[in-house]
């Protein structure tokens, strides 16, 4: 066998990388909405001939872990042509939730090629997809309400956009404009990871491309076999809540076992070759779900893609920043999600807030239980919501229909050794807050109120972050409808910290009074009236 040769290794490593970077630089750039330009909710990714992934770009963790999924189903579901483009959404074919719009592109580097030889990759949150809620985030009951469900299919063949598959979307979202602008951006980033793809290839030859892409993968494997041999073997549990399901005021349970196994690596003997031993590759972890509770009624369920990410996200910082983030990385790690339950819910489950919110208890829930087995390592629990505010209605301006989606970022937890971070998004979201310029340039609202929520980090030797307030106003009369979580019980502490605050959510009217409304709620507000958001706080962290 052939040396691996480091320096090349690092070399390849980050030119694909700066790839997907490149890729998502274009989108953000080429992009119309707000929530993309602005707030970046968008991903990008290569993956090799087998539709694995080989490089991400520093984008969204909730999107990347999922998106091999989305590009299995169409490699399985197509044959690919140079040209071609794959579109879906469907949570229960490889996608996250309805406003998701993935988008997969082979690259053939020669016309001899009869597979293609890598493939590319753009995500992107769309404001809007139609359904019963501006925004497509609502207190919905099963996944028809959520907006159009689209299937693996081809928005282009051959290089041509098919004009049908494109206006059937387009007829079903209240911003048909908006959503052909943020597409095209997405077909602009695929190009430009196809573009640069050809550039390495020729430069490097197509060999050597994918000799480096398969290495990527063995490395990746190897350093995270490496840490895991140094975790105590054993079995470590932990448990959390959902608030509730926006229907019932039930909490909703996740449970999550981790076990790592006494040895990581075994040798075996090679059959044809007597006397040699190989190196197998046992899962050196299994991360079990089960005991979680039964998929509820309302919009919180993950599907199993989504609770797969969260798995990705949590074992990805438990390594060294330069370790190539690709999907060798978990080929030691079994995850078990029971199918029917909330970390595996069965169509026609209600999902919308399942990607945003269930993907954040996840890691509340692993990052509690690897605190038992290396709590030099893991922090106390961040804000654990991503706050996502809709507001949809009428523009006066335009007189055409508008849906402002962003999600709001909390406190982070405190670390064993410094406090954390006050007003950041963590863990599976990795966006902005959307500009108040931009905000009221785009939309007929007005930003009232934007600070840090003092005092809401959780009390102890290290402090957890602060949340952060926003209040907006409407200028017109809106729908408004929040997806958030925390509300009843506070992000926890770690080590005899304490927990952070719980979050807030404020209704103000047009003649002063004031309602507190629960973390899952739709409401009608009248022009001048105004929503504020107080979000969660950080825990604390007490002792080393």
């Amino acid at each position: 066998m052939k040396r691996r040769d480091p320096i090349e290794l690092e070399i390849f490593k980050n030119i694909y990388h700066s790839i997907a970077e490149e890729m998502g630089a274009a989108l953000r750039r080429t992009a119309f909405s707000p929530n993309i330009k602005e707030r970046r909710d968008y991903s990008c990714a290569l993956f090799d001939a087998r539709g694995e992934v080989i490089a991400m770009g520093d984008h969204m963790p909730v999107h990347l872990g999922s998106m091999p999924m989305s590009v299995r189903a169409a490699i399985d579901r197509f044959e690919l042509l140079p040209g071609d483009m794959v579109m879906l959404n469907d949570p229960f074919c490889g996608g996250t939730h309805l406003p998701d719009i993935t988008l997969v592109a082979p690259f053939y580097f020669s016309r001899k090629s009869r597979r293609p030889d890598f493939y590319v990759a753009s995500r992107a949150h769309h404001a809007d997809v139609g359904g019963s809620y501006p925004g497509s985030m609502g207190l919905c009951r099963e996944i028809y309400q959520e907006g159009v469900r689209i299937p693996p299919v081809k928005l282009m063949r051959g290089g041509a956009m098919q004009g049908d598959v494109l206006a059937l979307l387009l007829n079903n979202v209240r911003t048909p404009n908006e959503r052909e602008g943020d597409l095209g951006a997405q077909i602009a980033a695929c190009h430009t990871g196809a573009e640069r793809l050809r550039e390495v290839c020729r430069r490097y030859g197509l060999g050597r491309a994918t000799r480096a892409a398969r290495e990527l993968l063995e490395y990746s494997e190897e350093m995270m076999r490496a840490f895991l041999e140094r975790v105590p073997p054993g079995t470590y549990r932990a448990e959390d809540f959902l608030d509730n399901d926006g229907i019932s005021e039930q909490p909703v349970k996740i449970v999550a076992a981790i076990t790592f196994a006494d040895k990581v690596r075994r040798r075996i003997s090679d059959p044809a070759r007597p006397g040699r031993r190989l190196l197998s590759s046992p899962p050196a972890v299994t991360v079990d779900f089960s005991g979680s509770d039964p998929q509820v009624e309302g919009s919180v369920n993950a599907v199993e893609a989504i609770t797969y990410s969260a798995c990705f996200y949590v074992f990805r910082c438990l390594l060294a920043e330069d370790v190539p983030a690709t999907s060798g990385l978990m080929r030691p790690i079994r995850v078990i999600a029971p199918e029917g339950t909330v970390v595996n819910a069965r169509p026609p489950a209600a999902v919308a807030g399942g990607n945003v919110e269930t993907s954040q208890r996840i890691v509340d829930v692993l990052l509690r239980a690897l605190a038992r087995a290396i709590p030099a390592s893991i922090p106390a629990a961040a804000s654990g919501t991503m706050n996502n505010l809709t507001i949809g209605g009428i523009d006066p301006r335009t007189h055409e229909p508008f849906a402002y989606y962003e999600t709001i970022a909390g406190g982070m937890g405190a670390r064993p050794t410094k406090p954390g971070v006050s007003g950041v998004h963590t863990h599976m979201t990795n966006s902005l807050n959307t500009p108040a310029e931009a905000l009221e340039y785009a939309y007929p609202l007005r930003v009232r109120r934007y600070s840090l929520r003092p005092h809401s980090g959780g009390q102890g030797k290290y402090r957890g972050g602060d949340g952060i307030v926003r209040e907006v106003e409407v200028l017109t009369d809106a729908e408004v409808t929040l997806l958030a979580e925390r509300r009843t019980r506070g992000p926890y502490g770690l080590r005899g910290g304490k927990d952070g605050a719980p979050g807030k959510a404020t209704v103000i009217r047009g003649d002063g009074s004031s309602q507190e409304l629960p973390g899952k709620f739709n409401v009608r507000l009248r022009k001048g009236e105004r929503i504020r958001i107080e979000t969660p706080g950080g825990g604390g962290f007490e002792t080393t």
